[in-house]
């Protein structure tokens, strides 16, 4: 389940959110939400579903589909920083470490510059694991209509 770590912001229009506002969530990664990614997106490389394949690739274990950890980003964008009534228009992303069954995962999105004429937002958009390791580093351009 997802949890939110920072004020709730899904209720303000465009003009209340501010450069620097930051919202985060978390999210435990379980077997099932790797089985249940590779069931809807048929990606069904055997480093995420198959044990033995993945013990012996570079990762000595199977790992998360990175495009999972992109998804959690999508969600505290579309639901608490900048919030709903909000329409995604690019995602970059770099997957810095690899994320693994257990693992909890904090996304945190950040608001880094805004575009008033066209109601644009860019967030920078990071993803951590318990340790507090980064495992993505991205950012993400998006409209919030009134």
């Amino acid at each position: 389940m997802l949890q939110e770590k920072s004020k709730q912001t899904e209720d303000r229009s465009f003009h209340e959110v501010s450069i620097g506002d930051e919202a985060s969530l978390t999210r435990k990664i379980t077997n099932q939400d790797i089985l249940d990614f590779a069931t809807l997106t048929g990606d069904v490389n055997p480093v995420h579903i198959d044990e033995e394949f993945a013990e012996k690739s570079m990762f000595k274990g199977r790992v998360a589909h990175g495009i999972l950890t992109v998804g959690y980003i999508s969600a505290l964008i579309g639901t608490i920083l900048p919030g709903k009534n909000v329409i995604y228009l690019s995602q970059n992303c770099k997957f810095v470490a690899p994320v693994r069954i257990g693992d909890t995962i904090k996304v945190v999105g950040k608001v880094t510059d805004k575009r008033s004429d066209k109601h644009i937002l860019t967030l920078q958009t990071n993803a951590y694991n318990q340790d507090g390791d980064i495992v993505l580093e991205g950012s993400a351009v998006v409209m919030k209509k009134e």
